[in-house]
């Protein structure tokens, strides 16, 4: 479901993912169980990427390279989870507070939670 520039195709207003998206739900060939239904905006470009994978293999392709970045505690206001489900934006700060979408209800993988040191600084 991705186009030739890697990114998937979106309807309305959705974000545009890129990688290796399945499918509107923003499964990806890395992870793409039931509830693998988030991507994640990256610090370093402001893509959405479905996973950390997608991000890595995606950006190895361009240009001017650049190695992933995680979200500095400081700006985890900012809106940088999609739901796959509704496609509606969360906080980083939102997202971690919950198991499932709040506008939805969509569950998400709660496995998700053991690669958020990629994503986001969680140094105290």
């Amino acid at each position: 479901m991705s186009n030739s520039d890697g990114a998937a195709p979106t309807t309305g207003s959705a974000p545009t993912v890129y990688g290796a998206v399945l499918d509107a739900s923003t499964r990806c060939i890395h992870f793409h169980s039931e509830r693998d239904i988030v991507a994640i905006k990256f610090a370093c470009c402001r893509r959405y990427y479905p996973c950390f994978q997608c991000h890595d293999e995606a950006v190895r392709r361009e240009l001017s390279p650049h190695t992933a970045r995680q979200w500095p505690q400081a700006e985890w206001s900012e809106l940088a989870i999609l739901c796959g489900a509704c496609h509606r934006q969360l906080s980083i700060t939102e997202y971690r507070q919950v198991d499932r979408c709040p506008h939805c209800a969509a569950e998400f993988n709660p496995g998700c939670r053991l690669h958020g040191h990629l994503y986001f600084d969680e140094s105290d």
